[in-house]
């Protein structure tokens, strides 16, 4: 019965840390995007709604990696919590800053529109591919700290 009390315990922690970390990602996110996520998802702006699902899935993917990866991140996690979560947070981090880096490359590369705008005015297209890339670099992501 430990054993199950110590795994609820830290699936509770991990999770709670989990939706911290994925409102925390959506929000940078947004100051890099010109527009406020909270006004258009009011709106049913369909693009910042695929953004945002797009954030959320790479930053699950990252916690996910990070907190199932073999070697030091799982020795911290059995032996100790903090040290487990001080990993995850570390990875998601590096995992935010690139989510904004690929999004201003991906702004920078199609010259033929501006994507803020695009993704301001409810283009759903563009919000599918900026989600698709954030997907992809969480995958990447992911696949370099497992």
């Amino acid at each position: 019965m430990e054993f199950v009390l110590h795994e609820l315990i830290n699936i509770s922690i991990y999770s709670v840390v989990g939706i911290a970390l994925m409102l925390l990602g959506s929000f940078l996110v947004d100051l890099v995007i010109p527009c406020s996520f909270p006004e258009e998802i009011k709106k049913g702006n369909k693009a910042i709604g695929w953004i945002s699902a797009g954030v959320y899935i790479a930053v699950g993917f990252i916690i996910k990696a990070a907190i199932s990866s073999p070697g030091e991140v799982i020795d911290a996690i059995e032996n100790n919590l903090a040290a487990g979560l001080l990993s995850t947070v570390f990875y998601y981090a590096i995992g935010a800053i690139f989510l904004m880096i690929g999004y201003l490359l991906l702004k920078i590369i199609n010259r033929r529109y501006d994507l803020n705008k695009e993704v301001g005015e409810g283009n759903a297209a563009a919000g599918i591919m900026v989600f698709g890339m954030f997907v992809g670099l969480g995958l990447v992501i992911s696949g370099v700290i497992a």
